[in-house]
């Protein structure tokens, strides 16, 4: 039995990191940081031509049907090349939550408006994680109040799915009542923001809220870990260029041991990492029974491997590694809000305890 991707997979894969390598180039990705959103909107429309979006979408309401393993091949490619894009929550939970709690009615809608490009969906799960003070959403008939915390993907987004912790719900970014605030991480190169309602329309999903939140989480945290995934892959391949072409006493500090160990001890700690992230997103759509588990376990333990290798090769690059002339920067807080996005390591592991009976 051969494990590994198909022919297919690579070269979906290889066809995004492609893309992204002249359309996500640190330039732009430091323009987008600084304020300029042209960037999430020309990658926008360059993976709307890719197909990207479509993805998850099954292939009778216009999407390519795909699984997860593929989205999360996507996602890594992103995270390689830290791209300002929403499709973690847009493309992929948004997705999800529509096609396990909507009827068949709203996912012929939504789902069709998603694939035609004419709906990004931003998504706030925070408050089935671990709400904070003040923060939570009342439903009252087809109109939603409160606070919603965390919403990632407000790049682009036109309309946002969120969770009252029995409900799923839709909302329109432009209706009366949504007011907004841009919430400040450390990573730069994606916005979250935090919704205050009051008393907006909403599109309420039909039915098994609970059930097609916990699995969007799932996903998400997949997705996440993928990311992570990518982000720590570019930044050992940053840090051997480096240590390759930087010299101390007349010889690259690559032929130095100490530097040596610190490259091989990344690359043997992120490594693993692969497959278990690879078989977590397979494990979503072909092995139920360890979907929940494995998901956490990606999440947490990239969480943890993504931390070590964004200090390590930060080290390896010395005193440079903390300027914004090499741009290091972008990937080490884009590692760190992964790590706590959906749940923190330690929150995570807990719940696999959980779920294992552990705890």
């Amino acid at each position: 039995m051969y494990f590994g991707l198909s022919q297919d997979q690579t070269m979906l894969q290889d066809s995004v990191q492609r893309y992204l390598e002249s359309a996500s180039e640190l330039e732009h990705v430091r323009g987008f940081a600084e304020g300029d959103n042209s960037l999430a909107e020309s990658l926008q429309n360059g993976l709307m031509e890719l197909g990207v979006p479509l993805v998850l979408v099954p292939e009778e309401f216009g999407g390519l049907g795909l699984g997860v393993l593929e989205a999360a091949l996507i996602q890594q490619a992103m995270g390689r090349f830290v791209s300002p894009t929403s499709f973690t929550s847009a493309y992929a939970m948004a997705v999800i939550g529509l096609r396990e709690a909507g009827d068949d009615d709203q996912k012929n809608d939504w789902l069709g408006r998603i694939a035609g490009g004419s709906a990004i969906i931003g998504v706030g799960l925070t408050e089935a994680i671990g709400a904070r003070e003040g923060a939570g959403l009342k439903l009252s008939g087809d109109k939603v109040s409160g606070r919603a915390s965390f919403v990632m993907g407000a790049e682009l987004a036109t309309h946002f799915m969120l969770t009252t912790g029995k409900d799923l719900l839709i909302i329109a970014r432009d209706s009366a009542g949504v007011s907004e605030t841009a919430l400040t991480t450390i990573d730069k190169t994606r916005h979250v923001i935090m919704l205050d309602l009051q008393d907006v329309p909403c599109t309420v999903l039909a039915g098994g809220a609970v059930a097609a939140q916990a699995r969007m989480i799932d996903i998400g945290r997949v997705l996440l870990a993928a990311d992570s995934l990518g982000a720590a892959d570019m930044m050992i391949e940053k840090s051997v260029a480096y240590s390759k072409d930087r010299e101390q006493f007349n010889r690259p500090i690559g032929s130095f041991q100490a530097v040596k160990h610190m490259c091989a001890d990344m690359v043997a700690k992120l490594e693993p990492c692969r497959s278990l992230v690879w078989y977590a997103a397979y494990a979503q759509d072909h092995v139920s029974d360890e979907a929940a588990l494995m998901s956490r376990l990606a999440k947490s333990h990239l969480a943890e491997v993504g931390k070590y290798v964004a200090r390590t090769s930060t080290e390896v690059h010395g005193g440079m590694g903390f300027t914004d002339l090499l741009g290091l920067h972008y990937w080490f807080k884009r590692i760190g809000a992964n790590r706590q996005l959906l749940g923190g390591p330690e929150t995570v592991r807990e719940e696999a305890a959980k779920l294992q009976g552990w705890s």
